[in-house]
């Protein structure tokens, strides 16, 4: 290592005392425990008003549907101000879950659905600003690190949430959760106006030429950017095909009731919580896409081996999965701040944000087919040779190089 980069290093602030960090972490906090109770509580609602189970997983659909609009609401958010353009959308969304009040018998229940889309709506057009805003406000060669405690961050409230949403709906019904929510929104609000910006925003922003595919044709034409949002893609389809065999490995792999899979959720969300906090340092002893590879090759030898009909076998793969598939999520995320042009960047961020997420979508549609024809075995064996070669394309594409000059920009 050379003194200037000893120097460097020691004169490297820790995320948690940058300002603007600590402030998005908490929006992150803040929203996601908002969003994440409203996700469980949802669907209870809709079962509890109409006694049916579809239109309750209908609840989720509704949510995650907007994802595949993300390359339009990024070029939104390439047109405005982001700063204002948060501030605005958060409170927007406060107002709308307020309406939520109407929602008392089966034939209002439709309100709920109209509000979870365009809450999905702003969800996506927020989640592509503040990719944007924090490639500005955060110390580049803090992203790294950021991007994994944001992703801690979002895990630990998949801990606690769904608990606080559940046992408020069945106190007190469904809207004071709600407002719970819109609260969250509110207090996010607050955070984003308290930011410092690094870099001052226009008054006026300029108007690039060009269009939402602007994004799109970004990602493609990045030597960079291309092999990690298509690796973190195909990725996650290979983790909706996992997902889906999760009830018949506890049912007929283990023999166990459904309930042990929230014990297999809890140890994967542990992974994820721990490789967030690794994240940064890792990204400062090895370059960005060997993580991303080896994050791909842990997470498919740990969906193999969760075929063996074992609790501890299980309990590892669970573990593994955790561990391995945010690496290719961060690093990817990491890449796109740092290697996107300000003025593309929202809608850059969206559009790998729906190549990455839309597909998943299908894959757990596909897996909950296949599982009824297949044995759950064959799949998860699939599944992770399948995931091997990603890994093994990923590295060909970057052919393994020990040091990377691009790396150095977050290190």
């Amino acid at each position: 290592m050379t003194t200037e980069t000893t120097e460097t290093t020691k004169r490297r602030p820790h995320v948690l005392r940058d300002r603007n960090a600590a402030l998005f972490l908490s929006v992150v906090v803040v929203s996601g425990f908002g969003t994440t109770a409203l996700w469980l509580t949802a669907g209870i609602w809709v079962k509890d008003l109409t006694g049916s189970d579809s239109l309750a997983a209908l609840t989720t659909f509704c949510m995650w549907l907007p994802v595949l609009a993300g390359p339009l609401l990024g070029a939104v958010a390439d047109r405005f101000r982001r700063r204002p353009l948060l501030v605005s959308v958060n409170l927007a969304t406060a107002l709308l879950l307020v309406s939520l009040v109407a929602v008392d018998t089966p034939d209002r229940v439709w309100i709920l659905f109209v509000v979870l889309f365009l809450y999905g709506m702003a969800g996506t057009l927020t989640d592509a600003a503040e990719s944007a805003l924090v490639a500005t406000a955060v110390d580049r060669s803090l992203l790294g690190d950021f991007n994994g405690l944001r992703m801690t961050a979002q895990e630990g409230t998949k801990l606690l949430a769904p608990l606080a949403g559940a046992a408020l709906f069945t106190r007190f019904g469904g809207l004071p959760v709600a407002l719970l929510d819109a609260l969250t929104f509110a207090l996010a609000a607050w955070l984003i106006v308290r930011l410092r910006l690094r870099v001052r925003e226009d008054v006026k922003p300029q108007r690039t030429e060009g269009n939402w595919a602007d994004g799109a044709r970004h990602l493609w034409r990045s030597p960079v950017l291309r092999p990690l949002v298509l690796a973190a893609s195909a990725t996650m389809v290979l983790s909706g095909l996992n997902g889906a065999m999760i009830f018949t490995v506890v049912d007929k792999g283990l023999g166990r009731s459904p309930a042990y899979t929230g014990v297999l959720y809890a140890v994967q969300g542990a992974g994820t919580v721990l490789v967030g906090v690794l994240a940064g340092p890792l990204l400062r002893r090895m370059p960005e896409r060997v993580l991303a590879a080896a994050g791909i090759a842990l997470f498919a030898v740990s969906t193999a081996v969760r075929a063996l009909p074992y609790d501890a076998a299980v309990l590892a793969s669970s573990a593994g999965v955790g561990l391995g598939l945010p690496c290719v999520l961060i690093v990817a995320l990491t890449a796109v701040q740092r290697e996107t042009p300000d003025a593309l960047l929202g809608r850059t961020s969206a559009t790998a944000t729906s190549l990455v997420y839309g597909p998943m979508t299908a894959a757990i549609a596909l897996g909950s087919g296949l599982v009824a024809v297949l044995d759950h075995r064959w799949v998860l064996a699939g599944v992770g040779a399948a995931g091997a070669v990603t890994a093994l394309g990923l590295g060909l594409a970057f052919g393994f190089r020990s040091t990377n000059r691009r790396t150095t920009a977050i290190t």
